[in-house]
């Protein structure tokens, strides 16, 4: 119960933040990003049981894994779009 009224708390903050227009823009995309990354620990945590026990190490290995390697693939193909980017100036 705990997880699901924390998941619904961070969904409605940047919502309500959105939507009310009181904040500029930079502190705006601020906000949604905290509760972003606070909502992916909040559903890591209550729902998928990651934690740091011994038994339960491997979940924790295989998910460190993945996020490693698409850091990678996405890190690698940004930074080869970018240099194709370069390459097609013209000027």
């Amino acid at each position: 119960m705990t997880g699901l009224v924390l998941s619904l708390i961070l969904t409605i903050i940047p919502f309500a933040v959105v939507m009310s227009g009181a904040l500029s823009t930079l502190a705006t995309v601020v906000v949604i990003a905290v509760t972003a990354v606070l909502q992916i620990l909040v559903q890591l945590v209550m729902f998928m049981h990651m934690n740091t026990k011994a038994d339960e190490g491997w979940n924790l290995m295989s998910f460190v894994f993945t996020l490693t390697v698409l850091v990678l693939v996405v890190g690698g193909s940004l930074w080869i779009m970018q240099h194709l980017h370069l390459n097609m100036m013209i000027g």
